[in-house]
């Protein structure tokens, strides 16, 4: 995944029925605990409650969000693009101490989503945890059934309690948590298909996702289709807040075991496993490979010629890059560009570390090194090495202002934002 450190069927995979109609579902930013540690006692952290939060394509969520916590919290629907309404900071304000809001999510593409609030992380008394958002497709979908596996990290004191991100970790031990738990584990029948959906919940980490002993098929990443292929080695490297929906074929004996394994750059360490049962198999031998998902209708083609060029330097002596708790929309933007145009970014990390980069209200392309194509998928997020240059295009579809985020890959480094503006 270079840029990102990318027979007769079975049932398909039903889909929700209509948003429209239903009472608006009830999410609430409260204190909850977590058990982080194996074992050990649960940890105070602050989180987003209530109802799963699947949709389907074409729907328009209906949201009652209310904030319990004694601090403002802002919202970043990750991947969610033309949405100026609910661009956080720059369109919508974040939500006071015992504040209340109707938020309308038009769920203009499927696939899957973040519902984060680390935007006003850093520093604060609690780490907060992150929420998926499932869009499913209206069309089929050859999986016998979906899992999500959202991955988050977490630094823990000898007290039990975690330290948010923004803080010097220092005397603390970095865990990993799986969908809330420190492991998981799923079972599945000889030639079922799982659709994985793998989330990176995490603050600053870039992981590495591997699964032994299977064929792991890349489909989505970043919420938005991609030209389907092999991960090598079975491993899939996710950048904070990034997706990927893969394909897993479970075309083995029945009693294979194959461990999930998570490599934080460090160590690799087992975060669960699918067993294969000896029940009867789903199906008498393997699908044949799956299409791409249908497509959301981004462009097939970006214009560069004609492309507005800039360059976003990411760290070094710059003041333009702010903490969210100081951004104002009332500053310059850092770029300008009109309606319908290309713009093309050069991005140059001139941090000693890693940087990850995000950019909000539309999905890029990763431009080739020689600027004359782009690699098969779309994203929101890129880790960039330090010294690199990378460069992306987007079409600027969006009206509206829109945020771009940079963060080192540190547990303390500051997350800082700037917007830009499509007019």
């Amino acid at each position: 995944m270079t840029g990102l450190g990318a027979a007769a069927l079975a049932p398909l995979c039903s889909v929700p029925g209509g948003a429209q109609g239903r009472p608006p579902l009830a999410l609430l930013a409260r204190p909850a605990s977590l058990s982080i540690r194996a074992g050990g006692a649960a940890t105070p952290v602050w989180s987003f409650e209530g109802p799963d939060l699947a949709f389907r394509r074409g729907e328009t969520a209906e949201i009652a969000f209310a904030n319990e916590l004694p601090a403002p919290v802002a919202i970043n629907w990750r991947g969610m693009d033309g949405a100026p309404a609910l661009a956080p900071l720059a369109a919508r304000p974040p939500l006071a101490t015992g504040g209340k809001a109707a938020l309308q999510l038009p769920l203009r593409h499927a696939g899957t989503f973040l519902c984060d609030a680390g935007l006003l992380g850093d520093g604060q008394a609690r780490p907060f945890r992150a929420r998926p958002l499932i869009v499913r497709e209206t069309e089929p979908v050859p999986v016998d059934r979906d899992e999500v596996l959202l991955i988050e990290e977490w630094r823990l004191k000898a007290d039990g309690t975690a330290i948010a991100p923004g803080v010097a970790p220092a005397d603390t031990q970095p865990l990993h948590t799986i969908n809330g738990r420190p492991s998981v584990d799923l079972s599945a029948r000889v030639n079922e298909r799982i659709r994985l959906r793998i989330i990176s919940g995490c603050q600053r980490a870039v992981v590495a996702i591997k699964i032994e002993g299977v064929e792991v098929r890349v489909m989505a990443i970043d919420s938005q289709p991609a030209e389907p292929f092999a991960a090598r080695g079975g491993a899939l490297v996710l950048a904070p807040g990034g997706r990927v929906d893969a394909f897993v074929d479970l075309a083995v004996p029945a009693g294979t075991t194959s461990q999930i394994l998570l490599h934080d750059g460090k160590e690799a360490r087992s975060i669960g496993k699918i067993t294969v049962s000896s029940e009867t198999p789903f199906r008498p031998t393997p699908l044949p490979p799956a299409p791409p998902l249908p497509s959301n209708a981004l462009p097939e083609r970006i214009d560069l010629k004609g492309a507005t060029r800039i360059d976003l330097p990411i760290g070094g002596p710059s003041a333009d890059w702010v903490a969210p708790v100081s951004f104002a929309p009332s500053a310059p933007p850092a770029f300008r560009v009109k309606t319908g145009r290309t713009a093309v970014l050069a991005l140059t990390n001139r941090n000693a570390g890693t940087s990850v980069f995000r950019l909000t209200g539309h999905h890029f392309r990763l431009l080739d090194k020689l600027d004359d194509g782009w690699k098969p998928f779309w994203l929101d997020t890129l880790a960039i090495e330090p010294g690199q240059t990378q460069r992306i295009a987007f079409v600027a579809e969006h009206t509206g202002r829109w945020l771009v985020e940079q963060v080192g890959t540190d547990w303390a480094a500051p997350r800082l934002v700037r917007y830009y503006a499509v007019e």
